[in-house]
């Protein structure tokens, strides 16, 4: 089965890569040559899906100063279509549906394969922003056009931490037909096994079938992106923050932070009998952190129980 068909069966272990799109300021031909190593770079590695991230400006997430100033990228749906014609996985292509009016994302929504096309509706980043299309109207006009296409939402186990109720956010989005979910990247663990296990038992307090989560993991090659991450609402715990500043090198500590993380969360996730998958992240430009992401998805590769 594919990942689409997976998905709808409520199937689990499947390994997906996510990227970023190319600066909106590249030529067509270099957008075409970052496609064409991308793809080279990531063939011998056995992915089930392809995650393409639709980056916004985010400003008001964080009154502090954005240690890296944001740069637009490329449409994902158009550096899809342009660039990666040749890729022979299914693609899951994010929409920030707050960029979008509704007879663009609907007209999306129509063109799409559903065999090769999988889509994570994300809303504004705060209350106040405003927004072309909310994520809830996003939500009514893919249930009217294309209810037929996998549709995800974007789950923060940090945020159960603080307000503890994620799960129920988990089951509300699934109720209105999100048929997985996609992590903001991990670093703490035990608030990622929160969030499963009260989404666990929720479902099964409700008669419900748990959907898949995928879990998103990416190494932090500099302290600069270590603050970045912070930025971002990441919550990385102190002592891995005190081992990241402190050790000689700081991309393979990440990535092996990032592998126990993903181990433990794979395991805890087999044993609670909730699907789910892995996303290993790479937006960094640096090659020394492209090619540690792409390490960790090989390695993650053979953790995971897959059809061969």
């Amino acid at each position: 089965m594919d990942l689409a068909q997976r998905i709808e069966a409520r199937g689990s272990e499947f390994l997906l890569f996510a990227l970023t799109p190319p600066r909106l300021t590249v030529t067509r031909e270099q957008a075409q040559k970052v496609a064409d190593v991308t793809q080279k770079r990531l063939a011998p590695v056995g992915l089930d899906g392809l995650v393409l991230y639709d980056i916004d400006e985010e400003s008001d997430r964080n009154p502090q100063e954005r240690p890296f100033p944001f740069l637009p990228t490329i449409d994902p749906a158009t550096f899809r279509a342009r660039n990666l014609e040749g890729w022979s996985t299914p693609v899951v292509v994010y929409r920030a549906v707050g960029k979008y009016e509704e007879s663009d994302l609907r007209a999306w929504l129509e063109a799409q394969d559903a065999d090769h096309t999988l889509t994570v509706f994300v809303g504004a980043s705060s209350r106040d922003r405003q927004s072309a299309t909310s994520l809830v109207r996003a939500h009514e006009l893919w249930a009217r056009t294309r209810p037929d296409l996998r549709l995800g939402g974007v789950t923060i186990p940090e945020r159960h931490t603080r307000r503890g109720d994620e799960h129920l956010r988990l089951i509300s989005k699934q109720e209105a037909g999100c048929s997985f979910f996609v992590t903001q990247v991990v670093y703490d663990v035990n608030a990622a096994k929160n969030l499963v296990s009260d989404y666990r038992y929720e479902c099964a307090a409700r008669g419900l079938d748990p959907v898949p989560v995928v879990f998103t993991f990416s190494v932090c090659g500099s302290l600069r992106t270590l603050e970045f991450l912070g930025w971002l609402g990441v919550d990385v715990p102190r002592w891995i923050q005190n081992d990241l500043r402190h050790v000689a090198d700081t991309l393979q500590a990440s990535y092996e932070h990032s592998l126990g993380a993903a181990r433990e969360l794979i395991e805890y996730c087999r044993r609670m009998r909730v699907p789910f998958g892995v996303n290993v992240e790479s937006v960094s430009i640096r090659l020394a952190e492209i090619e540690a992401s792409v390490a960790l998805a090989q390695q993650l590769e053979r953790e995971l129980r897959r059809p061969r």
